[in-house]
């Protein structure tokens, strides 16, 4: 699941319309809000209620302020995410971070799951960096927007893909990624959600369900399915 500001309704919606179709993954990835969805779907939170939980999120809820490199300090943030481990997932899973001291992806697979879903989330500007093993590890979407470095090539893949209207990104890095036996999903048009639009974060969530339950019945060209929602 791509990164994508606040494309977590999306990729809940999407992951939700697989849950209702019985199409479990069973391995997943992620950066940033793919990552936030990925890794709480496999710490045991079904889309539905992830859903539920986004929906019901408030600024309040994680807007706090303090001194950083960043707005946000993230502790609030973090308060959200359902403590667990890597090791206590239903499924693999693999969350990418970008390390500000190699400049270079960081997967993580291990370790206390919180910190590394908040790691790929803390987008620059807004959030803190996020420390873990002394190194400071920042939005997985900087090199890996499509979150699927920690995805084994040999895997069937199927990539959501939330669309950047983000004017400081490359025409590279919004690119369709390819390699063989992956189907990229892309949901044309998507309300655009933020921290001062919450309020259209389920309409996003219940548009991607919608468009990707009529998506599995289209025809996939050239390994992508693209739908209007």
């Amino acid at each position: 699941m791509s990164a994508g500001f606040f494309g977590f309704f999306a990729h809940s919606g999407m992951l939700s319309a697989l849950e209702r179709e019985g199409l479990l993954p069973v391995r997943v990835s992620g950066s940033s809000a793919g990552a936030l969805v990925a890794g709480s779907w496999a710490g045991g939170l079904d889309a539905v209620r992830l859903a539920e939980e986004l929906v019901r999120l408030e600024r309040r809820d994680f807007w706090d302020p303090a001194p950083g490199i960043g707005l946000l300090k993230g502790r609030l943030f973090r308060r959200l995410i359902p403590a667990r481990t890597f090791a206590d997932c239903r499924v693999p899973v693999a969350l990418s971070t970008f390390d500000v001291f190699t400049a270079r992806t960081e997967v993580v697979r291990e370790g206390e799951l919180a910190s590394a879903i908040c790691a790929s989330c803390a987008l620059p500007g807004l959030f803190h960096p996020v420390w873990r093993n002394a190194r400071p590890l920042i939005d997985g979407g900087v090199l890996d927007r499509p979150g699927l470095s920690g995805m084994p090539s040999s895997e069937r893949v199927l990539y959501h893909h939330l669309a950047s209207r983000s004017p400081w990104r490359t025409k590279r890095s919004l690119n369709l990624p390819r390699r063989s036996r992956m189907v990229s999903l892309v949901i044309e048009d998507l309300p655009r959600v933020g921290p001062f639009t919450l309020e259209i974060g389920e309409r996003a969530y219940r548009s991607a369900a919608d468009a990707t339950l009529r998506a599995l019945d289209l025809p996939v060209v050239d390994g992508v399915a693209r739908i209007s929602r």
